[in-house]
């Protein structure tokens, strides 16, 4: 459905009745439902076939609906100040008191949110009464969707609505930083981790939770378009499709180019419409150029590895 008032009206009855729309988010696009509902926000999860013990990140309008249900810090006012709304995920102590579904947070005492930056989320966000579970609209470990077609290709009329709010901006998932105790990141994000150091005056380190789901997006496998997929590569073989972020002179059928002058932004915005691209035209085989491992392609980095296996 197209971005007008109307349309979010009709989602906002889908969701009413404790049902999934699919939203426009400048990470990637969501699929959400009524946060305070375990009825709803199970739902996400069989759609998804999301496991169980995967939390999910959910989407507020403002700080005063974020403070019925989590203990705000410091260090979360600082960053909220700097970078929301925009691709940040703050992991904070839930409330007793809170209303969020345990099927959310996989009966954890912490929680994950957001502010969303995109205009048409932020509408439907304001006039709800209630927060919105979202993780990515796609099938637990494939790749995160960017745009309306993505989803409608995941899911086809097995939801209901996806407000259309054209190709996401960013297209790489928001940074997740835990701010229980001394601030870590736990996903690479849409925000440098050195940005992040440089707001809260000190160092702030990646932690890889490696046999613990503590927050969303840290499984093995995720963001995959399920081919084999080689990295850092230089030397492509002919039956392999070859993502490049460096001009080159050859002009070769399967070279596909996330950017064409190492722009890493460019690189993380066409990440994941490109692997779509290379697995409509049924390779079978993937290779990728090195992509530097600072600003944004830490993030993409991740991904790729996490993709290709």
């Amino acid at each position: 459905m197209n971005n007008n008032l109307a349309n979010i009206k009709k989602s906002i009855i889908v969701l009413n009745k404790n049902d999934c729309v699919a939203i426009p988010t400048e990470t990637v696009y969501g699929l959400a439902a009524n946060a305070y509902s375990n009825k709803a926000v199970k739902k996400i999860y069989t759609l998804k076939k999301r496991p169980k013990n995967n939390p999910s990140i959910v989407h507020y309008s403002s700080l005063n609906q974020l403070k019925k249900d989590c203990v705000l810090n410091r260090n979360f006012f600082i960053l909220y100040k700097k970078f929301c709304p925009g691709p940040i995920t703050f992991i904070l102590k839930i409330k007793k008191e809170s209303r969020i579904s345990k099927f959310v947070t996989n009966n954890k005492k912490t929680l994950a949110v957001r502010f969303p930056k995109n205009k048409i989320t932020q509408k439907l966000l304001k006039i709800l009464n209630y927060p919105l579970a979202a993780p990515s609209a796609n099938i637990s470990t494939k790749i995160s969707p960017v745009s309306a077609g993505d989803v409608r290709e995941e899911f086809g009329k097995k939801i209901k609505y996806i407000l259309n709010g054209g190709d996401s901006k960013i297209g790489l998932e928001s940074t997740i930083i835990s701010l229980v105790k001394k601030p870590e990141i736990l996903r690479h994000g849409g925000i440098e981790i050195e940005k992040i150091s440089k707001i809260l005056k000190t160092k702030v380190k990646f932690k890889s939770k490696k046999n613990k789901t503590s927050a969303p997006g840290q499984g093995k496998v995720h963001y995959s378009p399920h081919i084999s997929m080689r990295l850092n590569i230089k030397n492509p073989r002919k039956d392999e499709a070859y993502l490049l972020i460096k001009k080159r002179k050859l002009k070769n059928k399967n070279y596909f180019y996330l950017t064409k002058n190492q722009n890493l932004k460019e690189a993380g915005k066409n990440l994941y419409k490109t692997l779509r691209l290379i697995k409509k035209m049924k390779y079978k085989k993937i290779s990728v150029e090195k992509i530097p491992k600072k600003g944004l392609g830490i993030t993409i980095n991740d991904r790729l590895i996490r993709a290709s296996k």
